[in-house]
């Protein structure tokens, strides 16, 4: 299993950008698909990037797409999730997860395909 610590929450007003950062250790990082989640209060956890264990494939959430960037740096075992024009419907608990590369990337989509998460990181968007 991988072992995975998130960085970089904070309280950013609207229209702000942040940068998360999840490291981990573990020998299979870079043999793993990585993946970004959210849980705002009182909801489910959401879905919200994956990249593929080389970094050339990306699925994200129709919510975020064209303001986060998911990448990864397998050199220094790290994925970095890059938020810009954020929203207040954005404050949420962000967590990391990986997943052993199994079946298609879109399938990442759901948090039974991950085997590890790291603790999260909160993000406040204020208004």
């Amino acid at each position: 299993q991988v072992q995975l610590v998130e960085s970089g929450g904070g309280l950013v007003q609207a229209g702000g950008s942040l940068r998360l950062s999840c490291a981990g250790t573990g020998r299979t990082f870079s043999r793993s698909n990585m993946g970004w989640f959210r849980q705002a209060p009182g909801k489910d956890r959401e879905f919200v990037a994956v990249i593929s264990l080389l970094g050339l494939n990306t699925v994200v959430a129709d919510s975020i797409k064209g303001r986060f960037t998911i990448s990864r740096d397998n050199a220094r075992n790290t994925v970095y999730l890059q938020m810009n024009s954020l929203k207040p419907e954005d404050t949420a608990v962000y967590y990391c997860a990986a997943g052993l590369n199994r079946g298609w990337l879109i399938d990442f989509r759901t948090e039974e395909k991950y085997d590890s998460w790291g603790q999260g990181t909160q993000v406040t968007v204020s208004s």
